[in-house]
């Protein structure tokens, strides 16, 4: 019995000797799941970050894995929403067993993954949810991009500062992410002084803004602000167009889209919209152009690329147990990331944020404050 307790301390004291965990399989590959939106409304955006996801991950594997593994990518489609969130995170964490997800990519996919997640104890690190109820959906939840709680009151202060903007006119979409920032988006600007003088809101797959519109010129606003994924505010740019709305539109990080500015053409002309400063090095973008061509680069394909790197950099040095990997996620605070500096709080948000206000002239994304 004796010499068998000793050879087994043996086989483990060589097993930790050798960079491999007790029990691990060195030939297995380490799975970590994903999701995002790959399909259906703002598909460009996850698609990009699915890109900077392989990019991180071929690189983690010419280094020798993780002791020796190599990583495993496994995409789950949440389409933006709750429903496939869900679903994508209970085959990630009942099937695949994973002990990471990326993601999820929209705040609904997220929202609704997290309380899967958070029961399994696996690690839900998004690279682009932004809704403030991301703050308390569990310990085990993080993100590498900032709350709505920032952006918010980032753009109405840029619209009551900066604009000189007094009257505005809300127009969102109703769900977790548009909802959320437009109340962030009211208190500011009203304790700023202004007036929010009337609120339309539409479902996310609404066909047809006309008639919000309609009532919105009517109250005569200074600005309208206007929050919505890629297909509605196609709509809603271009309609506003027709109607004769001259007034300046500001919207969210979702207008970062590319396909926002190639679908509405010269309606699109002025349009102003507050994202995270990210300003990616050219070597980052060479090497995704050199893996992809020249492939559209969009929000969240930084930080997608620093989250899969931050997780590779924690299971180099405590193995794949999530909790361990949780713990050690509190404890980042200074990450050179390559969209920026990034370090967690005690409710796994980024400790701080900056934006900056593109705009669109002549067809061309340009810097507008920052």
């Amino acid at each position: 019995m004796k010499k068998t307790l000793i050879g087994l301390i043996g086989v483990l004291l060589l097993l930790v000797a050798c960079g491999q965990q007790p029990g691990s399989n060195s030939s297995e590959p380490i799975k970590l799941g994903v999701i995002g939106p790959l399909t259906g409304d703002v598909a460009s955006i996850g698609q990009s970050m699915q890109r900077a996801y392989q990019l991180a991950a071929e690189e983690v594997n010419v280094e020798g894995g993780i002791h020796g593994r190599q990583v495993q990518l496994i995409f789950e489609d949440g389409r933006c929403n709750g429903k496939d969130g869900s679903n994508a995170a209970n085959k990630l964490a009942n099937i695949d067993k994973v002990s990471v997800i990326l993601g999820a990519g929209c705040s609904p996919e997220t929202l609704a993954a997290a309380p899967i997640t958070e029961a399994a104890k696996i690690i839900l690190l998004s690279s682009i949810s932004s809704n403030p109820d991301v703050s308390k959906a569990g310990d085990y939840v993080f993100r590498d991009y900032p709350s709505d709680a920032y952006m918010g009151k980032f753009a109405a202060e840029y619209a009551y500062t900066q604009l000189g903007k007094r009257k505005v006119a809300t127009l969102y979409c109703l769900n977790d992410f548009c909802t959320a920032i437009k109340k962030v988006f009211k208190n500011r600007f009203e304790e700023l002084g202004g007036k929010v003088i009337t609120e339309e809101s539409f479902e996310p797959d609404s066909k047809d803004l006309r008639t919000q519109l309609t009532k919105i010129k009517e109250t005569q606003p200074d600005i309208i602000y206007f929050l919505a994924f890629t297909d509605a505010s196609v709509i809603g740019i271009v309609q506003a167009k027709e109607l004769g709305i001259d007034v300046p539109l500001l919207g969210g990080d979702p207008w970062s889209d590319p396909d926002i500015h190639k679908k509405t053409g010269d309606a699109a002309e002025g349009i102003l919209w507050a994202e995270p400063y990210t300003p990616l090095s050219e070597e980052f973008k060479n090497k995704i152009y050199a893996k992809f061509g020249q492939v559209d680069l969009t929000t969240g394909t930084g930080q997608a690329y620093d989250a899969l790197h931050i997780i590779a950099k924690i299971m180099r040095k405590v193995g794949t147990d999530s909790t361990k990997i949780k713990d050690e996620l509190y404890q980042v605070k200074d990450y050179p990331g390559v969209s920026g500096t990034i370090g967690f709080d005690e409710n796994g948000d980024l400790l701080e944020a900056r934006y900056i206000i593109h705009t669109l002239k002549n067809g061309k994304v340009e810097d507008a404050y920052k």
